[in-house]
């Protein structure tokens, strides 16, 4: 604590980037047991022959927030593999990551780096049918790379590494950078895919859509079932909340520290101020009550009893009997700290 009980500038930083903390904590947490609840409070719809009327009942045609499970199906054409044979699938992405080592100048360490330097995703329209295809009821995924998460399936992965002659290698040493190499990943959403979607159905025309909702709750392309998929973001709301507890203690222990500190700080003002006062008081005391002038005889140390002790060999005369009796062995005097080799006791006539 600096003076006056304030704070130092490292506490009051400590205690603000830790109040900070878990307020930023508190609202991911806050955020995360909301979406949460709402896929909780989603309604479950069948993928059958009652969808329709169920639609055609709901106001505007439409469930905001419904859950519903069925497996992938093409509308029209597919997407092949680029490197798997009779692999198809509706969404394709492709993605080029670059591998290197790069030198850690605080540290002096070489650490992994990855770069995506390119990716490109294809999509072709795609439906969700019954995985018994009897009932003819299907839905239309409507913007699949808008949801919050879409399960794509690693059909291909390879590593290309980095050819380098003796001067690339010294060269690379120099500037602090190593490439390992290239790698190539292919991923596909494969059609009969069993997927799980949350989002807004609606029926449009003679289409059942589902779509991203309206009210800004996430949208799901899940390979998890549904309860698989409510657990996992149970799971995420229970680790943040862990955190913000976590640093909601660290924020109350330094809040504490910091208040236990000022309190200690004020305990010793006014021990102080009551020194002071008593001293005060002993002063007036040793006033004189004829002149109003402070006794120059007075003892040094109990400032009650008068001067009755002549110290030798310094000659300071500075306490009474009483005091001398109470300096600890070996006995020195108050004034100058030397050595009281005898004492010689003052009368005053």
């Amino acid at each position: 604590m600096e003076g006056g009980g304030r704070p130092s500038a490292a506490q009051a930083v400590l205690l603000t980037a830790s109040t900070a903390i878990t307020a930023l904590l508190y609202s991911v947490y806050r955020q995360k047991a909301r979406v949460a609840r709402e896929l909780e409070g989603a309604r479950k719809v069948r993928l059958d022959g009652d969808l329709r009327a169920v639609l055609l009942e709901a106001p505007g045609r439409c469930v905001p927030y419904a859950v519903i499970e069925g497996v992938v199906r093409s509308v029209k054409e597919t997407l092949s593999s680029q490197f798997v044979e009779n692999c198809k699938g509706v969404v394709q992405r492709l993605t080029l990551q670059e591998h290197k080592m790069v030198w850690n100048r605080t540290t002096h360490l070489w650490n992994d780096y990855k770069k995506i330097i390119h990716q490109r995703t294809n999509t072709t329209p795609f439906d969700l049918a019954p995985a018994e295809d009897g009932s003819g009821v299907t839905v239309r995924v409507m913007k699949p790379l808008d949801a919050a998460e879409l399960s794509l399936e690693t059909v291909h992965e390879k590593f290309h590494p980095s050819v380098q002659s003796f001067t690339d290698v010294i060269g690379h040493y120099i500037s602090g950078e190593r490439p390992k190499g290239i790698q190539e990943t292919e991923e596909m959403l494969k059609v009969g895919t069993a997927l799980t979607g949350v989002g807004e159905l609606v029926l449009d025309n003679a289409t059942i859509k589902l779509q991203p909702p309206k009210q800004g709750m996430p949208y799901y392309l899940s390979s998890m079932d549904f309860e698989s998929l409510l657990q996992k973001q149970e799971s995420g709301v229970r680790f943040w909340k862990i955190l913000t507890v976590i640093f909601g203690f660290a924020t109350c222990a330094v809040l504490f520290f910091l208040l236990r500190k000022q309190y200690r700080h004020h305990r010793e003002r006014q021990h102080l101020r009551q020194m002071q006062e008593e001293f005060r008081q002993a002063q007036e005391r040793l006033t004189n009550a004829e002149g109003g002038e402070v006794l120059k005889n007075a003892c040094v140390v109990c400032l009650s009893s008068t001067k009755s002790c002549v110290f030798l060999e310094c000659g300071h005369v500075c306490s009474c009997h009483a005091c001398y009796q109470a300096l600890p062995e070996p006995k020195k005097c108050p004034i100058c700290r030397q050595s009281i080799t005898r004492m010689v006791p003052l009368y005053n006539s």
